[in-house]
């Protein structure tokens, strides 16, 4: 069963997540924009949502996690939390 751990950084809006992917893609820290912008408890540790396995996280998070590229931020995703930026640490098959 394919497994993955990522981390992520959740904000209120879209072009706020948006802004934070261009300075991710510009190289700053994802663990330092998580921790200084996530509404999510897993900012706290730099938006490290550790292991996990398809269907345990929302179908939107999940349809990114399990099927785009590793070691990448992508986004804006939209749940029903907010926006996300995903990057995916690791996934084996």
């Amino acid at each position: 069963m394919a497994r993955a751990s990522a981390r992520h950084i959740l904000v209120d809006s879209e072009d706020f997540c948006k802004e934070l992917i261009e300075k991710i893609n510009g190289g700053a820290d994802f663990e330092e924009l998580a921790k200084a912008h996530s509404k999510c408890p897993s900012g706290a540790r730099g938006g490290d949502l550790g292991q996990f396995g398809p269907g345990q996280m929302v179908p939107e998070f999940d349809t990114v996690v399990f099927n785009e590229s590793v070691g990448v931020a992508h986004g804006p995703v939209k749940t029903d939390f907010g926006f996300h930026i995903v990057e995916i640490t690791e996934r084996t098959e």
